[in-house]
């Protein structure tokens, strides 16, 4: 819940194991919470983690609805949501996966597309982040914004997206002049959007 009184729409899955696990919130690409996100968090509750799938649309619709409620407006909405904005709404659902007691204290990311720009820039904003996967999204334009950045950072990039790896130089020199350990892994021949 948003401190405006929000409900962030999640959806959690748990693995079948004895011992608490470690969460990964798994941040939607541009269209919203789908099916295919859903899924990924689905396979990661089957490899050991709890998942968190939040609705970062979550009562930005009509009738304060999320992803589903906005149809085909979800690319214009998302657009709207500021860097602040999205931390806020990630900030939350990590306090909640903090919270449940399966949880072992242990909270990171996975972003895809926009999604994958999100996970990098909240690795930005969250010091406390113990991990942040960043699938085909922009690397932070600003070389500051690397300097707070605590948790290591693994890339997967298409090697035909120009757009996008053209982000990747300026987080490889940034973060390996801070020290801070940031693995960018490029896929000859996959074209954006490859998972």
């Amino acid at each position: 819940k948003l401190p405006d009184g929000t409900k962030l729409v999640t959806w959690v899955v748990y693995p079948e194991k004895k011992e608490k696990a470690g969460v990964v919130i798994v941040i939607h690409e541009i269209f919203g919470l789908s099916d295919w996100v859903r899924g990924v968090a689905d396979q990661l509750a089957s490899d050991g983690f709890i998942a968190l799938a939040p609705d970062l649309l979550s009562g930005m619709g009509p009738n304060g609805g999320g992803t589903q409620a906005l149809g085909e407006d979800v690319t214009k909405v998302i657009r709207n949501l500021t860097p602040d904005a999205v931390v806020a709404r990630l900030d939350a659902v990590r306090a909640y996966a903090l919270g449940l007691p399966a949880a072992n204290g242990k909270v990171g990311t996975v972003g895809f597309c926009w999604g994958g720009g999100a996970s990098f820039n909240y690795a930005t904003a969250q010091p406390k982040l113990d991990a942040a996967v960043v699938f085909y999204g922009t690397s932070p334009t600003e070389a500051e914004a690397y300097a707070k950045i605590a948790a290591p950072v693994l890339g997967h990039y298409a090697g035909d997206d120009a757009r996008v790896d053209a982000t990747i130089p300026t987080a490889e020199d940034a973060m390996k002049k801070l020290g801070k350990r940031y693995t960018a892994k490029i896929y000859d021949g996959a074209g954006h959007g490859f998972m």
